[in-house]
């Protein structure tokens, strides 16, 4: 059988188009080997698409693909990812009521002699409530195997007890098949084969080992093979290390190394040398034929803007400030929080507020009840009128024409979020948390920019 996962059909990366039919064609390069190779069965371990509101064209070629499996009598076998999980029905039960899909669960599914078992992705707030009560396996089963989508141990970034599953559970496995981290990788628990397939698709610029997915077969034993999928779209990753000397000239010298018609391309950026103005080079990549370019600057330069005088009120302050004047609860505090985390790609706020204010409702329906009123003595001695006065005073407007700035000094240099579900999760590749590549606003944020992100906030 093919174990595959995470294959985040939807996704417009780096907000290309082509990007997002990347994703689906390889799904679709899965079904087409699973149909060659005349597999028993294809189970996905969750994250079939990458939004809970796939569109209608993602969702279209979706079917397309499993028709193609169903006509080919190729049974496909699923559970729920945290990207595509809803509260209500899921569209793994709209294709199980098309016939083109199983959703698994604690029923077996027995294909041959082998029985699947399925548990979705939960939430980590809901994991100490769990029991693993399964129905017991058939007795024209010979093997039982459980599918489960999440960050289990002992993997890296794991937040999901495997060893308690396997103890507690009322069905002795023969193997464990994961989805959610995006690096393949296995080993074994309590005598179980515990297994990730890995993304069909890079959903991250740390996603740098192919693409594939797992081939497993059941005999006396278990055996896990991998397999690469060979058509997916190149990453090219161009790695400099500056010397002190050393500048733009040396990284656009390291890029025209490099065959870039239709890739993505990434430049990572290291060392000591010269600060260097990203646009350039992505701009260099792309006369070259890259589809996208990125370039990750992983340096801490030096503010070399030292001769600026004129000093700010800060935005930021000002805003927390007004935000804990609404009386809003700890919890729409937390949210609020997280929609003004300048370390969270923009193309991840949403779903991380929707999932964070999910799991506090599951924990605590007064979880958004408004905060007791503030007395006169918690409050900062700094208010909002009091930083924007300062600005006023701080600032001659005469003064703004002396202001030095050095051009060497001046780029914003645009960084990469190299993360996918969480953090580069991840550095093992894992979406958790799901984080995934997308361009990271330049430092420069404004007041007003900042006073939009708080009426999210306000409005939790």
């Amino acid at each position: 059988m093919i174990h595959t996962g995470d294959t985040h059909i939807g996704y417009q990366q780096y907000n290309s188009p082509d990007r997002r039919r990347d994703f689906l064609e390889a799904f679709r390069e899965v079904a087409e080997d699973a149909i060659t190779d005349d597999v028993d069965a294809v189970i996905h371990a969750g994250d079939l698409f990458h939004d809970r509101r796939p569109g209608l064209i993602d969702l279209q070629g979706t079917v397309e693909i499993l028709r193609t499996l169903a006509d080919a009598d190729v049974p496909f076998l699923a559970v729920v990812g945290n990207h595509e999980g809803k509260r209500d029905a899921q569209w793994l039960d709209l294709f199980a009521d098309l016939g083109l899909a199983t959703r698994l669960d604690d029923s077996p599914v027995v294909v041959d002699d082998v029985a699947f078992y399925g548990l979705d992705f939960v939430p980590r707030s809901r994991r100490d409530a769990l029991e693993y009560d399964f129905e017991s396996v058939p007795e024209s089963a010979d093997h039982s195997v459980l599918i489960s989508h999440g960050l289990f141990e002992p993997f890296a970034h794991a937040d999901w007890d495997t060893d308690r599953l396997l103890a507690e559970s009322t069905v002795e496995f023969d193997a464990v098949l994961l989805g959610d981290n995006h690096a393949a990788d296995t080993a074994e628990v309590r005598d179980t084969w515990v297994t990730y397939c890995g993304s069909t698709e890079r959903a991250s610029a740390s996603e740098r080992d192919p693409r594939g997915y797992n081939l497993v077969t059941f005999d006396e034993e278990v055996a896990i093979t991998r397999r690469s999928i060979a058509d997916t779209r190149e990453f090219v990753f161009v790695d400099v290390d500056l010397a002190e000397d050393e500048g733009v000239d040396r990284v656009t010298e390291r890029v025209r190394e490099y065959d870039l018609e239709d890739a993505v391309v990434i430049v990572t950026i290291e060392g000591e040398g010269r600060p260097i103005t990203p646009a350039s080079i992505e701009e260099l990549a792309t006369d070259r034929g890259a589809l996208v370019a990125r370039v990750n600057d992983r340096r801490d330069l030096p503010d070399e803007d030292e001769a600026v005088s004129v000093s700010f009120a800060d935005p930021d302050a000002a805003v927390r400030e007004r935000v804990r004047d609404l009386g809003l609860s700890n919890a729409a505090l937390e949210i609020d929080g997280t929609v003004r985390d300048g370390d969270l790609p923009d193309s991840n706020v949403r779903e991380s507020v929707e999932r964070r204010v999910r799991e506090l409702l599951e924990d605590d329906d007064a979880a958004f009840d408004p905060a007791p009123e503030r007395s006169p003595d918690d409050a900062d001695v700094t208010t909002v009128a009091d930083q924007l006065s300062e600005t006023d005073t701080a600032a001659d407007p005469s003064s703004t024409a002396d202001v030095e700035a050095d051009s060497s000094g001046s780029n914003t240099d645009v960084e990469t979020a190299d993360s996918g579900s969480t953090a580069d999760a991840e550095a093992s590749g894992s979406d958790a948390d799901e984080s995934m590549d997308e361009p990271v606003e330049t430092a420069e944020t404004t007041a007003d920019e900042d006073a939009d992100h708080a009426s999210l906030g306000d409005f939790a």
